[in-house]
């Protein structure tokens, strides 16, 4: 299969068709219609023998997914915004049952104001639920975090439930060069669906997602902890059987310059591309920038990002979604792991891009000259007018 110009939408949808899931019930919500609508196409053609449930929300969506996979299906959906937080109910639900679920999640802030435009409002605050959580920075990254999606999710040591967050419009509606692999090298690599513990089977029933009292209820929370904590050697031999598949190496953390940068910026998603670019015209001025962005969200990869910040005069914390009355939600994630750091840098937290709003190379290169003149603020909010 040669090249495409695709979007990252239908990039989405294109993985989904190779990898051939037995079930997906989606609703559709602007972004991500087009990864839902595309596939059902697929569907409608015969291309895949996936189950496609239309349902009346998104909330249904996420019951009907967390049912099927529960019966041992290979279950898909997708997302955004108001319908990720309609889902919400049963985000913790379904990883508590331990239901190894796909949901790509087209990155949009969630109203209000009523807006449609990207920023991490709706997988921040999904953070806290026991998914696994993944970005792409690009459409060919989306592509690929699509069929690496299934690998992770699925591995007995880990059996959670997984987003893979794409930003919205910015990739989702975007047509970029991308190169897909063949279907059966895909259908190899993701492998057949070998259920861990299906939970509804007929011929051994069993009582499940009962009342669970303060005696027990710590405990089994606590196997999702050991579940993320498991899910880290998983992912990254995903990411290492991945490279030598196709040659585009992943990490827990991606870094760019940062080897002997005295300023780094640690950002999430497709701004990571921008602040390269800005990285690129600080080097030309002399000075020492770098950016890192964490692949993996959730497992926080603490220790590979500590191991990058050690030693650095400055952090700059890039936050696309904003808790009101606190920091961004990157912040204190970032700052709590430089306690692992023999020499832990000065971090500062810049909420930037909210409801879409754009934020050029210059404006990141401005970032860089305050933490490294010392003269942001503990939290920055840019594109506001004080």
């Amino acid at each position: 299969m040669g090249d495409l110009a695709i979007n990252g939408d239908s990039a989405i949808a294109l993985a989904w068709k190779q990898i051939d899931p037995d079930v997906c019930a989606a609703y559709p919500i602007t972004p991500q219609t087009i990864i839902v609508e595309r596939f059902s196409d697929y569907v409608n053609d015969g291309d895949v023998s996936t189950e496609f449930v239309c349902v009346e929300s998104e909330h249904s969506a996420l019951t009907v997914c967390t049912a099927s996979g529960s019966a041992g299906a290979r279950t898909f959906t997708a997302t955004s915004s108001q319908g990720l937080a309609y889902m919400w109910e049963m985000l913790p639900i379904t990883s508590a049952m331990r239901v190894p679920l796909v949901m790509a999640v087209a990155n949009r802030t969630v109203s209000g104001p009523i807006n449609i435009q990207n920023d991490h409002g709706d997988v921040m605050s999904a953070r806290d639920t026991g998914w696994l959580s993944i970005f792409a920075e690009n459409v060919q990254e989306a592509y690929d975090c699509a069929i690496m999606a299934p690998r992770m999710a699925e591995h007995p040591d880990v059996q959670l439930p997984i987003l893979v967050n794409l930003d919205g419009f910015i990739l989702t509606h975007a047509i970029e060069r991308m190169t897909p692999l063949e279907d059966a090298v895909v259908k190899e690599f993701v492998g057949e669906f070998k259920p861990f513990m299906p939970l509804l089977d007929y011929k051994n029933p069993v009582s499940h997602g009962l009342m669970d009292g303060p005696e027990f209820y710590i405990e089994h929370k606590y196997q999702l902890v050991q579940a993320m904590e498991n899910a880290v050697p998983v992912i990254e031999q995903v990411f290492e059987d991945y490279g030598k598949l196709t040659g585009r190496k992943y990490n827990m953390v991606e870094q760019y310059m940062c080897d002997d940068a005295e300023y780094v910026a640690v950002v999430l998603g497709s701004a990571y591309g921008t602040m390269k670019a800005a990285v690129d015209e600080l080097r030309a001025k002399g000075i020492k920038a770098g950016v890192c962005m964490p692949r993996v969200f959730r497992p926080w990869p603490a220790k590979a990002l500590a191991k990058i910040l050690d030693g650095k005069k400055a952090v700059a914390v890039m936050d696309k979604h904003l808790s009101v009355g606190a920091y961004g939600p990157l912040y204190p994630e970032v700052t709590a792991c430089l306690e692992a750091c023999k020499k832990a840098p000065k971090a500062y937290d810049f909420v930037f891009g909210l409801g879409g709003k754009d934020t050029r190379v210059s404006e990141l290169e401005v970032v860089y000259e305050k933490i490294a003149s010392g003269k942001a603020k503990i939290v920055n909010y840019l594109g506001v007018e004080e």
